[in-house]
């Protein structure tokens, strides 16, 4: 079988790496194995998310997101302000709009190399994030640790188009929140696995977030995770609805919008380097 070479681009948004992929004219379908393989950081490419752009009949482009283990997610907030750039680089405007898995989205230029994208209504019923069972999603009945003595408990529950729950704590450390995320992440109340945030507080317009992102691990940034941390605080009064999250890679400002109910993320792209992917 002959090897394939595809360009690629290495980006990343707040320190959240991606190998971008222009599948517009020929479709890229790697597998599972191959992915795991590429973004592998001593042996391979190294990334968070493999993205794929691809042509979509109701928007500029369709935005295919792979993890890190190969599996195929529905949307990854600062691989869209990637990708957004891209299309308004090439294309010569100022906004674009971007079909996903999780639905479609609306990127806007927001100054040199910073996007804002309209990440949408968040969906705060238990069956949109979903959960197993009915609970009020502004704190589930979910705990890590002793029963009397819990180290985390009653997160907020909420999807960006992925599912999330927000912990507020300020234990931040590696171990703990590669232990406590690791867990969470396929715990029975999730059937579809989540991506579990650790948010510290820090005053009414700033909050401290890592996140254990369902599929890839201990990220430097995570778009919808910063979104899932803001609203998560708003709703519990922690926070207003306008916020900068401060994360591993970088801040993004955060707006849950009073008029329209949209979540809007603004925060940094950048391009690493180019290269190809043979296999």
């Amino acid at each position: 079988m002959a090897c394939m070479t595809r360009p690629f681009i290495k980006m990343n948004g707040a320190g959240n790496d991606f190998i971008v992929i222009d599948a517009l004219e020929t479709p890229f379908r790697p597998t599972e194995d191959q992915i795991r393989a590429l973004a592998d950081r001593a042996t391979g490419e190294g990334f968070d998310q493999l993205i794929a752009i691809e042509p979509s009949e109701t928007a500029d482009a369709f935005m295919r997101v792979w993890n890190a283990d190969g599996s195929m997610v529905e949307t990854c907030g600062n691989a869209l302000r990637c990708v957004g750039w891209l299309l308004m680089e090439a294309g010569g405007g100022d906004r674009v709009t971007i079909d996903t898995a999780a639905g479609p989205t609306a990127a806007t230029r927001a100054g040199d190399r910073r996007v804002t994208v309209d990440m949408g209504r968040p969906r705060l019923d238990w069956t949109q994030v979903p959960l197993a069972e009915e609970m009020d999603t502004r704190g589930i009945e979910l705990q890590v640790g002793p029963i009397d003595a819990p180290l985390l408990h009653t997160p907020g529950a909420l999807s960006m188009g992925n599912p999330h729950v927000v912990f507020f704590t300020d234990r931040q450390d590696d171990g703990f929140v590669t232990g406590s995320g690791s867990l969470v992440e396929h715990h029975p109340l999730f059937p579809e696995g989540v991506n579990v945030g650790f948010a510290h507080v820090l005053d009414r317009d700033h909050i401290r977030l890592r996140v254990w992102e369902r599929g890839a691990g201990l990220t430097k940034a995570c778009g919808t995770g910063a979104c899932a941390a803001q609203v998560a605080a708003a709703r519990r009064g922690l926070t207003d609805r306008k916020a900068t999250v401060v994360v591993d890679g970088g801040e993004l400002v955060i707006d849950w919008d009073a008029a329209t109910d949209h979540v809007l993320m603004t925060g940094p792209v950048e391009i690493e380097r180019t290269g190809a992917l043979s296999f």
